[in-house]
């Protein structure tokens, strides 16, 4: 991180794997399992103060995530928690998910803990619809909650899916918005090598579209496979962003990053 010139990052729990549905039969101390990851990040983040702030994990389908939320509420060492809906399996066009979803929101607003989630479902259209129903039903719980999107709302690399849901974020920023002045969308891994240049073109057409105080740089290190050094002075170049506007987006600071 000193090599790289990053003052702060963030430490984010996977705790939400031990009750996911795609990790094979469900173990009876399932549960327990999540807990302990959480546990874990805390520690070591407090270990770091002035480096680290830990983000604690859930899975917002399951009976334990709004326990798990009120058992770290008011503790100074945790700032968020952290939310991934591929691996807990959420369906965003499923009412049952979208209120559960909801409820999660509304539960870290109200523990004033900050949400960073990985947005992208299984679904094999997912895109537009998807990002709508996000807005309009889950969003609004959050209030004033800031919410980072991983992966600008893919799931790393770019492909149609990703656009579709970036370009739903425009539009809501468009029709309204105040709807996204909490959000920030990251971006790990967004780009890889096999995107193509007019691939490339898209998605700074959608960074514009939506504003460059949205977005914020991240690395989702170590499993980009790169060093932190080579990451933001290579790979992050290869976006055809202008000098200014990269000098923008790498100063852009989420306000839970400065706990």
């Amino acid at each position: 991180m000193t090599r790289a010139g990053i003052q702060r990052a963030l430490v984010l729990s996977n705790g939400y794997l031990a009750e996911s549905p795609m990790m094979g039969q469900q173990r009876a101390d399932a549960a327990d399992l999540m807990r302990a990851a959480n546990d874990w990040t805390v520690r070591f983040a407090r270990r770091y103060p002035r480096k680290f702030s830990a983000f604690i994990a859930v899975d917002p389908i399951r009976p334990t995530a709004l326990p798990e939320i009120a058992r770290w509420r008011g503790n100074p060492a945790v700032a968020g928690i952290k939310l991934h809906l591929t691996a807990s399996g959420v369906d965003l066009r499923r009412d049952s998910d979208v209120v559960a979803l909801g409820a999660v929101f509304r539960a870290a607003a109200e523990a004033r803990l900050a949400i960073v989630i990985h947005l992208r479902t299984q679904r094999m259209d997912y895109g537009a619809p998807d990002i709508r129903r996000f807005v309009d039903d889950v969003l609004p719980a959050a209030g004033h909650t800031p919410v980072q999107i991983s992966h600008a709302g893919g799931w790393g690399g770019i492909d149609a899916a990703t656009l579709s849901a970036l370009g739903a974020f425009a539009d809501a920023v468009k029709t309204n918005p105040r709807r996204l002045r909490h959000v920030w969308f990251d971006l790990s891994g967004v780009w890889t090598d096999n995107s193509s240049a007019a691939e490339k073109q898209s998605l700074v057409a959608l960074i514009r579209r939506i504003g460059l105080r949205h977005f914020l740089p991240a690395s989702d290190w170590p499993y980009n496979g790169d060093s932190l050094a080579d990451y933001f002075s290579r790979v992050y170049l290869e976006l055809p962003l202008t000098q200014k506007e990269w000098a923008i987006i790498r100063n852009n600071v989420a306000p839970y990053a400065m706990y």
